[in-house]
């Protein structure tokens, strides 16, 4: 007889085999084939809005090629990987330095030598970092001491919003070394709020700008390109194409940034009236995005920009969907609730509510009741981990955690964050590291 551990395993091979195949089947699909791992060029897929089959495919074989490492592999090996990963400080050199940018005038490779002059750096230091980005296929030596791109390193090109969300992140590991230190701290420990964030520990209990979202004109533009950037990391954009928009007159983007989700949107669906709704200084770069992405949209007078501060005040009143995406978790509980009751106070009786985030799943959790799901492929199978073994959005959780002292919340927690602006959950839709939840006005 098998041992149960043995099926374990070999189940988890079955995973990787089947999500493997269909990660192909997706990529022959387009007629392109699949992409090389030192390949160039980026694949069409690779720039394609809706990739959510390819996602799903993907979500299950990272989680299933990571649990079979930590049932075969020494534990000392597995938990000494957890830390021992510089990757990301190799990435900030190349992305501060702009060596992909320089590297894509040079497609046949260029000497470290060169390089090295271009960018002004060490050149025995600069081939020490792209060697070890290349051991994960971004960038490639062709031959020794010659580098060029691959569609990896392509995405750090500086006009690239990947890039700028990446440059975002240059400081977090700062917050995450006093992580402990805040919660020992007397001050800091019990407190989810905005100024008692890791961050502000880091930069000091006096730093003049404790808020994270007081920013000059320079990084404001950086920040909303860099939330274009995630949208794009995290397949924000399949959202247009997999809720009935066809059924929706007119929408509410509310914290609408510079409009990520709700250009495209206007794009494939011409009878939809879009009210953009934000900080009024952020309407200013809403409005230059408009115009340089979508000028046609402003001309038929689809599109309305309206300023105003979701946490003093409602949205335009009478919408039939108002979409939150990456706001929630930006919040504690209390600023939340009062977040989604001003939104309350603009439906209309048919009005819906649609938040979009990384949704947690914990183990020991009541089951959902009541919930009509879209589908069950959002339910990772046996014996593969909780979220399907996905760091992605335990790891966005940190962030929101170490920055602003926000949190990533389970399918219940929302549901009682709606409960308590009179709302109540009616579908979920699983668009892989993120959900869509739609809420409607609670029934007496």
């Amino acid at each position: 007889m098998t041992e149960p551990n043995e099926l374990k395993v070999e189940a988890l091979l079955d995973i990787i085999n089947s999500s493997a195949r269909k990660a192909m089947a997706e990529y022959n699909n387009t007629g392109h084939g699949v992409p090389g791992v030192d390949a160039g060029t980026l694949h069409p897929l690779d720039l394609a809005t809706d990739t959510l089959a390819l996602r799903k495919a993907i979500r299950l074989l990272e989680g299933a090629c990571e649990q079979l490492n930590t049932i075969l592999a020494p534990p000392q090996h597995t938990v000494h990987n957890y830390v021992n990963n510089y990757n990301w400080a190799c990435i900030d050199v190349a992305v501060q330095s702009r060596i992909a940018d320089v590297l894509d005038k040079h497609p046949e490779g260029l000497s470290v030598d060169v390089l090295a002059d271009v960018v002004d750096l060490d050149k025995t230091k600069i081939a020490r970092v792209l060697r070890v980005l290349a051991l994960r296929g971004c960038f490639k030596e062709v031959k020794r001491d010659v580098f060029a791109n691959t569609r990896l390193s392509l995405m750090l090109k500086a006009p690239n919003n990947v890039g700028f969300y990446i440059k975002t992140q240059r400081e977090f590991p700062k917050y995450a070394a006093v992580l402990y230190e805040t919660m020992v701290d007397q001050e800091f420990a019990r407190s989810d709020k905005l100024e008692k964030a890791p961050r502000v520990f880091t930069l000091g209990k006096e730093c003049k700008n404790n808020s994270f979202w007081e920013m000059d004109d320079e990084a404001r533009d950086i920040f909303h390109k860099a939330m274009m950037g995630y949208s794009e990391i995290q397949g924000l954009s399949a959202v247009p194409h997999h809720y009935p928009w066809d059924n929706v007159s007119s929408m509410v983007d509310v914290g609408s940034g510079t409009g990520s989700m709700s250009i495209p949107l206007a794009k494939l669906f011409p009878h939809l009236r879009i009210t953009n709704q934000d900080l009024p200084e952020t309407m200013k770069l809403s409005r230059n995005t408009w115009e340089t992405n979508a000028p046609e949209i402003l001309l038929d007078g689809r599109v309305e920009f309206v300023p105003f501060n979701f946490l003093e005040e409602s949205p335009v009143v009478g919408k039939d969907v108002y979409y939150l995406r990456s706001i929630i978790h930006s919040w504690p509980d209390e600023e939340s609730r009062v977040i989604l009751r001003n939104v309350r106070k603009a439906m209309g009786p048919n009005s819906r509510v649609l938040i979009h985030e990384c949704v947690l799943s914990r183990p020991f959790e009541e089951p959902d009741v009541g919930v009509n799901e879209s589908n069950e492929d959002h339910k990772a199978p046996e014996p593969t981990l909780l979220n399907f073994g996905s760091h992605t959005t335990h790891q966005i959780d940190m962030i929101m955690w170490l920055v602003v002292n926000g949190k990533e919340r389970t399918l219940k927690e929302f549901m009682d964050i709606g409960a308590s602006a009179g709302l109540v959950l009616t579908q979920t839709y699983d668009l892989v590291g993120t959900m869509l939840l739609e809420f409607r006005i609670a029934q007496d």
